[in-house]
């Protein structure tokens, strides 16, 4: 990897925005950006000393922007509008959210349209290089004018206001300064709006989300796989022949996935004349099913990198006499795919919790509840409750935010998108997920054992050695919870579908080859 990014100038994709966040990237503004931002700023500063009257610079804001601000007034101004909209609430963001929110902003920033100043940016890059990390509230963004509660509070450290998270401590900005010897900043025009005008709280909870949702994907594969074979299915329902003449590229992808899955299986082969006709939805559909899921995180994804690109905030600087007072802010682009991905998301975790029922049933060689002593044991009866628990909570959760809309600004701002709700939904919905998958392939696994001595294959035997690792065989009842825990965390931190692709190119098998668009 090039350990360098420039700022403003390099394309950004969601993988830099997560390394530039992770540490192993390093941003830099090179000088075609510094040239850029530099003539930004000098227009803006012009605008103010020949008082022509453009808002922001030298207005009020929203329903006030046709209140005139005198000359002397306007660095007090981007002072006040950081105070004034640092309204959020509720527990902060995680700081890897907070730190993607600094990232994007500063390349927003960086392309050369906002009048930004190069120091402001040079200290927003210290922040993320010495992980000085803003606290930021998650409530309190409707993504009208971009996420100006969120963005407010992101940016008071730079007026010596507000709390950062530093050195694993939650601190007062003035202390982390003071120790460092460095002094507030204080803002020329424009630059409080430039900072707090954005979509930076919606971007960077749906760049966690396109990741997390992508590891959801490929392990939902995975242990459906798994549970087809615990359950003797087919898988004459992935069949190439057949996905061509319906040519969705999620539902390809995934049947082709399947059988790569399923290849060479002992398993499989032990009842390829059993004489069932068909298997339900849940093991039968899944290319379908884990495939249109597939198809709205590529929407999604697609969408993410054109805003990290784009220039979202308000007015835009295109020279002293050219600016333009627009609606780039808006959180709508990215609100409807949010919700969108938050849907589907879901309908992973209903399609998996079905599949675990299956397992449960005592049908096709595997004992009631998978366990032989039930009675005394209630087996894995109730860790399909906890399923059927969190897909519910997640139905409750798919309302999509972006079809609400609630007026602010005194109706200056009458249609929102409430795309911060959006994003920080799309990853609760995950987290159930995370739980949700944890859960059948704790299922899987034991079912499994049953099918012993066949084998699997050796992507699918290498998945359940992954599992093993963490949880043995239940023989008897036990605190499921601790199982679960487990499971979820190998599946959170991704190390379980990445030890499944190794263990598929150790066998020279690319489980995407031929659909690169789904790789991330």
């Amino acid at each position: 990897m090039n350990h360098s990014f420039q700022y403003g100038t390099d394309e950004l994709t969601i993988g830099k925005t997560l390394a530039l966040a992770g540490g192993s990237l390093k941003g830099r503004i090179g000088p075609q950006a510094l040239e850029k931002i530099s003539a930004s700023q000098q227009a803006v500063d012009r605008i103010v000393s020949r008082q022509t009257t453009v808002y922001g610079i030298n207005t009020g804001f929203g329903i006030l922007s046709d209140t005139r601000i005198s000359e002397e007034d306007t660095r007090i101004l981007q002072h006040k509008i950081l105070q004034s909209h640092s309204v959020g609430v509720g527990d902060p963001v995680p700081p890897d959210i907070a730190r993607c929110m600094l990232i994007t902003k500063i390349h927003a920033l960086a392309r050369g349209f906002s009048g930004i100043r190069p120091a402001t940016l040079e200290r927003l890059i210290w922040h993320i290089e010495e992980e000085v990390t803003p606290v930021v509230p998650e409530k309190g963004s409707v993504g009208a004018s971009g996420d100006l509660a969120p963005l407010a509070h992101l940016f008071l450290p730079l007026i010596g206001l507000g709390e950062v998270t530093y050195k694993g401590k939650r601190q007062n900005t003035r202390d982390v300064l003071q120790a460092a010897g460095m002094a507030p900043l204080q803002l020329g025009p424009k630059e409080g709006l430039a900072l707090i005008n954005g979509t930076q709280f919606i971007l960077s909870y749906a760049v966690k989300a396109v990741r997390r949702m992508h590891n959801c994907l490929e392990a939902a594969d995975i242990i459906g796989a798994m549970s087809l074979e615990a359950l003797t299915g087919t898988k004459a329902p992935f069949d190439e022949r057949l996905h061509r003449l319906r040519p969705f590229a999620g539902s390809e992808l995934v049947a082709q996935r399947l059988r790569l899955l399923l290849h060479d299986s002992a398993i499989m082969q032990s009842h390829v004349d059993c004489g069932r006709v068909q298997d339900p939805y849940s093991l039968r559909c899944m290319p379908q099913v884990h495939g249109a899921s597939r198809n709205a995180w590529l929407h999604l994804r697609q969408l993410t990198e054109i805003e990290l690109n784009s220039v979202t905030d308000n007015p835009i600087i295109l020279g002293e006499a050219d600016t333009i007072s627009g609606g780039n802010f808006h959180g709508q682009p990215l609100a409807l795919p949010l919700d969108y991905a938050c849907f589907a998301a879901a309908e992973i975790g209903n399609i998996s919790d079905r599949r675990c029922y299956l397992l449960l049933e005592g049908k096709w060689g595997l004992p009631l509840l998978l366990m032989n002593n039930v009675g005394l044991n209630s087996g894995f009866m109730i860790p399909q409750y906890t399923t059927a628990a969190l897909v519910s909570e997640n139905k409750t959760l798919c309302f999509p935010a972006s079809a609400d809309s609630i007026p602010t600004s005194l109706g200056q701002e009458d249609h929102v998108s409430m795309g911060s709700i959006s994003g920080r939904k799309l990853n609760q919905v995950l987290d159930n997920l995370e739980f949700i998958l944890a859960i059948e392939l704790m299922s899987a696994c034991q079912a499994i054992e049953f099918r012993r001595p066949l084998r699997s294959s050796a992507i699918l035997e290498a998945a359940h050695g992954v599992a093993r690792s963490l949880v043995g065989f239940a023989s008897e009842d036990r605190i499921f919870a601790d199982d679960i825990n487990r499971l979820r965390s190998v599946i959170s931190d991704f190390s379980f579908v990445n030890k499944v692709n190794e263990a598929a190119a150790s066998a020279g098998i690319n489980l995407n080859g031929g659909h690169p668009s789904f790789a991330l």
